[in-house]
C-alpha cells in the first residue's frame, strides 16, 4: 500500500488530485468543528463530557455523531454531516424501480442520471430543513441532551432559531458540493469519503476513551476483535462469483466480431453496506418517536427494549431486517433480466445454459445463493462486536458498538479497498509496460 502511495505522488497529475482531494477532506474536517450560531459551546462540551453521558454512550444519536465525526453532539454547522444526502439518494435508487418515468431517465445514460443527481440534490435540502429542524426543537426544549441542565441555546426567538436552522441545512449543501467536487476532480467517491473520514476521525477518542474507561486489558481484547473483524470483510468483500460468458462470432459487414470470452462478477455482499444503514435507521424511528411521547406506555417498552441496543430481542430484529433490506436491495439494483436479454442481444451465454429465459433463472438461482451467505455475513459483521462486548463486559454494548459496528467498520474498510483500487488503476494506466521492454 506504502508502495501505491509513494507512485500516486510521483505521478504528476494523480499527485495534484491526491492533494485536492486531502485539500477538500481538511475543509471538511474544520467545518465539522465549526460551532452553529445561538450555541452555548462550553455549555455543548459539558452536557457531551463522558462523565455526563456514562459508558452507555448517547444510544440514539450515536451512530448518527459517528456518520458525522462528532459534529452533530457538537451541534457544529456541518453537524448534519451527509446522512441527507445518503437517505436522499437512497431514497431515489428505490423509486426507480416503482416510478416509471425514474427507470426511464436511469436508462438515457449519462443525461438522465444527471437529470436523477439533480432530483437527489433538491430531496436532499428538503430532508436537511426537516432533520435540521427536528435537531434544533429537541435541542431548544433540553430532550437532545436529557442528562443535563445546561442551556444550550442562548436565544429562544424564533429568528434564531430559524438561523440555527438555516445553517445547518446550508452545511449539508456545502458537504454535497464538496462530496461532487472530490468525485470529479479528486479520487475516488466523493460522498463515501466524506463518510470514511468523519468514522476515522470518531475511532481514536473511541479507543482512548476505552482503555480510561476499561483498562489496557479491556483496550487489547478490543483492539484483538477490531482486527479480526477487519480481516474478516477484506476476505469477504474481495470475493466473488465469475460467471463464466462466451460471445458468438458474427459479421457486421466485412468485420468479423465477437468469439470472446468474459465472466459477469457477483461479490458476496452484493448489497454493500445498504441493508445494515437501513436497518438502523428503521430501528431508530421508535426510538425518536418515543422521546417525544415519554409519558406513553409503548415509550417504555421501546426504550426498555431498544434504547440501549443489547437486548435479545433488539438483535433479533436488526438482524432480520438486515437480511430482508439485503435480499431486497439485490433485487432491485441487479436484475437477472435485463442481464439475460442483454446477453441475448449481443449474441453471448453462458457455457452450457441457453439463451434466454434459461439463462434469467440460472442466474436468479446463483443470485439468491450468493446474496443468502451475503445477507448472513452482513447481519453477523453488524452484531458479532456487540455482543462480543456484551458477553465481556456486560451493560456496555452501545458504547463500543458504535466504533467497532459491522456499519462504521463495513465503510472504513469498503471505502478503503475501492479507493486503494481506483489509484492503482490509474497507476496502471500510466506505468504500462506490456510484455516487451
Amino acid at each position: 500500500m506504502l508502495r501505491v502511495f509513494a507512485q500516486a505522488f510521483r505521478t504528476p497529475d494523480l499527485r495534484q488530485k491526491l492533494l485536492f482531494t486531502l485539500g477538500i477532506i481538511v475543509l471538511f474536517r474544520l467545518g465539522s468543528t465549526v460551532p452553529t450560531p445561538n450555541v452555548d459551546v462550553a455549555a455543548v462540551e459539558i452536557c457531551a463530557s463522558p462523565e455526563q453521558t456514562g459508558e452507555s454512550g448517547f444510544g440514539l444519536y450515536g451512530m448518527l455523531d459517528l456518520f458525522t465525526g462528532g459534529a452533530l453532539l457538537n451541534l457544529a454547522i456541518f453537524a448534519l454531516g451527509i446522512i441527507p444526502y445518503i437517505t436522499s439518494a437512497i431514497i431515489f435508487q428505490l423509486l426507480t424501480v416503482v416510478i416509471p418515468r425514474l427507470e426511464a431517465l436511469k436508462k438515457e445514460g449519462q443525461s438522465g442520471q444527471a437529470q436523477i443527481t439533480q432530483y437527489t440534490r433538491y430531496l436532499t435540502v428538503g430532508l436537511a430543513v426537516l432533520q435540521a429542524t427536528t435537531i434544533v426543537t429537541l435541542v431548544e426544549s433540553g430532550q437532545f441532551f436529557p442528562n443535563c441542565a445546561e442551556d444550550i441555546v442562548v436565544n429562544n426567538s424564533v429568528a434564531w432559531l430559524a438561523m440555527m436552522i438555516l445553517t445547518m441545512t446550508a452545511g449539508t449543501a456545502v458537504v454535497m458540493w464538496l462530496g461532487e467536487l472530490i468525485t470529479d476532480r479528486g479520487v475516488g467517491n466523493g460522498m463515501s469519503l466524506l463518510i470514511f473520514t468523519q468514522i476515522v476521525a470518531s475511532v481514536p477518542g473511541m479507543f482512548w476513551n476505552i482503555q480510561i474507561n476499561r483498562g489496557w486489558g479491556i483496550f487489547a481484547l478490543v483492539l484483538a476483535v477490531a482486527l479480526v473483524v477487519v480481516a474478516l470483510i477484506v476476505f469477504v468483500e474481495m470475493a466473488q462469483r465469475r460467471i463464466p460468458v462466451q460471445y458468438a462470432k458474427r459479421m457486421v459487414g466485412r468485420r468479423m466480431y465477437g468469439g470472446s470470452s468474459t465472466y459477469i462478477p457477483l461479490k458476496i455482499n452484493q448489497a454493500g453496506v445498504i441493508p445494515v444503514i437501513f436497518a438502523s435507521s428503521l430501528l431508530y424511528v421508535p426510538m425518536l418517536a418515543a422521546q417525544f411521547n415519554a409519558e406513553a406506555d409503548w415509550a417504555g417498552w421501546v426504550e426498555r427494549y431498544f434504547q440501549r441496543g443489547d437486548h435479545p430481542l433488539y438483535l433479533l430484529f436488526y438482524f432480520l431486517l438486515i437480511v430482508g433490506f439485503a435480499f431486497f436491495y439485490v433485487s432491485i439494483t441487479f436484475n437477472p433480466k435485463d442481464i439475460s436479454d442483454n446477453m441475448k442481444r449481443y449474441g453471448g451465454f453462458v457455457p452450457g445454459i441457453r439463451a434466454g429465459r434459461p439463462t434469467e433463472e440460472y442466474l436468479s438461482y446463483i443470485l439468491n445463493r450468493i446474496t443468502s451467505a451475503g445477507a448472513i455475513y452482513l447481519g453477523l459483521v453488524a452484531l458479532l462486536p456487540l455482543m462480543a462486548f456484551n458477553i465481556i463486559n456486560p451493560g456496555t454494548g452501545v458504547a463500543f458498538s458504535n466504533t467497532f459496528g459491522g456499519t462504521s467498520i463495513l465503510i472504513m474498510v469498503g471505502v478503503g479497498l475501492q479507493t486503494m483500487q481506483q489509484i492503482e488503476g490509474q497507476l496502471q494506466q500510466r506505468n504500462y509496460e506490456g510484455f516487451l521492454k
